[in-house]
């Protein structure tokens, strides 16, 4: 499955599928044309949704005021925006299979 990347503006739009509450942080792979991210933080209150950005800003190697959640607060299927890098970047910088 290809990662769904959306341009815009000064950057992308991301599609990702969360499952919180598991045993490591990682980046799992792509499902349905979204990037599947396991997080250790529990869906409770936006500590998933907070990890989430900071797993996102560490592993693309951005401030985390680069990254924010556009849609999909209370869901395991977010938006994100990520400013200030291009898809072809962003492919580059995910540890995933080049498809």
């Amino acid at each position: 499955m290809t990662l769904k990347i959306t341009p815009h503006n000064n950057g992308i739009y991301l599609e990702v599928q969360v499952q919180p509450r598991s045993s490591r942080s990682q980046i799992v792979g792509v499902t349905e044309g979204r990037l599947k991210i396991k997080l250790t933080a529990p869906p409770v209150e936006g500590e998933a949704n907070q990890a989430l950005i900071d797993f996102l800003a560490r592993e693309l190697d951005l401030p985390r005021r680069n990254i924010s959640l556009l849609r999909g607060e209370t869901s395991r299927y977010k938006l994100v925006a990520i400013f200030g890098l291009s898809p072809e970047q962003l492919r580059e910088k995910l540890p995933i299979s080049k498809e």
